[in-house]
């Protein structure tokens, strides 16, 4: 891996290089303070329905009972939702909180793929310790100095903190162009997120492979392609091949390159 001032070049396990521009300590707390403004205003509102719902019962000992009952919940459901945000958001979102998306930076792993669930957990878990002594100073510090802007988090869990990469397209390319006149879009197949996290990069390269080719084959051959294809893809989204025709599996394999090209494409 190799760095020039704020850009870092991976080279990933299929031996594609790829350039990142770091995301440094400004872009990374612009995103934070977005996060945490969201965060505080679910956090005022489970706190005041919380004190709504006390204030509303009439018995003493029944309301001094649910008092602490109630506060000991409210804890633990503040403590899940401050960290299972930043947890959930990375991991089902390609590394991107809502502040994250905002700003566009993203978080990956060290070798350019999308991150791990077990890394998203363990970069998360770690922000008790990047927190310290108050207001995330440790983390900040680590930021600052760190020559790829990593706190303890990214160190443990392998993982940096990088700009979007933005591509400039002039003009559609010929299955681009295929799937706009059929109207195709993400949303035309439920794929549940799980289901998506379950492709690798063998997978990726597969449906990439077969939409690059999809254009240039004469009608048989393509539908023999996407009755292969299809049987390795679609069982681990759920979708049951009987009973579909080649029309509608490939409607299915375009809709699924859609949703794996936003995770994908960028990177390899």
């Amino acid at each position: 891996m190799n760095q020039n001032h704020d850009e870092v070049g991976i080279k990933t396990p299929e031996y594609v290089s790829l350039q990142f521009q770091l995301a440094g300590l400004g872009s990374r707390s612009a995103a934070f303070i977005i996060d945490q403004l969201i965060l505080m205003i679910v956090n005022i509102l489970i706190i005041v329905l919380l004190f709504f719902i006390l204030i509303g019962q009439q018995d003493f000992m029944l309301w001094a009972s649910m008092n602490s009952v109630s506060f000991a919940i409210a804890i633990i459901l503040l403590f899940i939702l401050n960290w299972g945000y930043f947890f959930a958001f990375e991991y089902f979102s390609g590394g991107r909180t809502i502040g994250k998306k905002v700003i566009g930076i993203r978080v990956i792993q060290e070798n350019g793929h999308s991150i791990t669930l077990l890394s998203s957990f363990i970069r998360n878990f770690l922000r008790i310790i990047d927190s310290l002594p108050v207001y995330y100073f440790l983390g900040l510090i680590m930021i600052f100095f760190h020559s790829k802007h990593k706190r303890i988090g990214d160190l443990v869990a392998g993982t940096i903190v990088v700009h979007e990469r933005k591509t400039k397209k002039n003009k559609l390319t010929a299955i681009e162009k295929e799937i706009e006149k059929r109207g195709l879009t993400k949303d035309d197949v439920d794929i549940d997120e799980w289901a998506l996290k379950s492709f690798d990069t063998k997978e990726w390269n597969l449906i990439k492979t077969y939409t690059n080719r999809f254009m240039q084959l004469p009608y048989d051959e393509r539908n023999q392609l996407t009755i292969k294809v299809a049987e390795i893809m679609l069982p681990k989204t759920g979708i049951v091949m009987s009973g579909k025709n080649y029309q509608n599996l490939e409607d299915i394999l375009l809709v699924l390159y859609l949703k794996l090209k936003d995770e994908w494409e960028y990177e390899l």
